[in-house]
């Protein structure tokens, strides 16, 4: 029978020094038979929450989070379709964007694969997007909430706004804000329900925002 601790430790390793992809382990299990299910929760997201945890303890930065993710990324859209088909939900949908005129990235990918890591159905918007756009795809798939980043000061302002056009169009969806220059205290004026200064913590938030 196919060994889950494998795939996770691909998945930890990011693919490095293992004889075998996590994707390909993940085809191996299916194979064998284990469950979409089984594979999802002892294999590929049990790999991410030790990179997780590490990152949070800074013993692992950025680099290797981002190459971790690499290798859960195709593992977890093999197996999601069929997790999908089985009937098993995901911990919550997250639209998630850098916004309005603000291009930086890295800080919102780390955000969006962390969260996808931890089973969360990510709908990832890019950067420089208006608050009409993040309100259209929230309500166009039912998110639970909406995530955003920015990392210029000039920038922030845009957080206000989309917390406004949230509220304003009735949208279900929660605003959850996070970068550089942002802190609780901007979250607080601005009305965002939640603020995470690192990914890790955005994954805490996000899982308490969601019931």
């Amino acid at each position: 029978m196919a060994d889950l601790k494998v795939i996770a430790e691909a998945v930890i390793q990011g693919n490095r020094n293992c004889p075998k992809t996590a994707l390909e382990l993940t085809e191996e299990a299916l194979a064998e038979g284990v469950s979409p299910k089984t594979i999802f929760e002892d294999g590929l997201m049990a790999g991410m929450a030790v990179v997780i945890e590490k990152f949070k303890k800074n013993e692992v930065f950025i680099p290797e989070v981002l190459i971790s993710a690499r290798a859960f990324g195709p593992a977890m859209d093999r197996v999601k379709p069929l997790l999908l088909a089985a009937g098993s939900k995901p911990a919550g949908k997250v639209v998630i964007g850098t916004v309005k005129g603000d291009l930086h990235d890295i800080g919102k990918n780390l955000v969006s694969l962390t969260l996808k890591g931890q089973g969360f159905d990510i709908e990832d918007l890019g950067t420089d997007v208006a608050a009409d756009v993040f309100v259209k795809k929230a309500e166009e798939t039912g998110a639970d909430l909406i995530a955003m980043s920015a990392l210029l000061t000039t920038t922030m302002p845009q957080m206000k706004t989309v917390v406004d056009a949230v509220k304003e169009a009735g949208c279900k969806a929660k605003t959850i804000i996070g970068g550089a220059p942002v802190t609780q205290e901007y979250a607080n004026e601005i009305g965002a329900d939640g603020y995470a200064p690192d990914a890790a913590t955005a994954v805490e938030i996000a899982k308490q925002l969601v019931v």
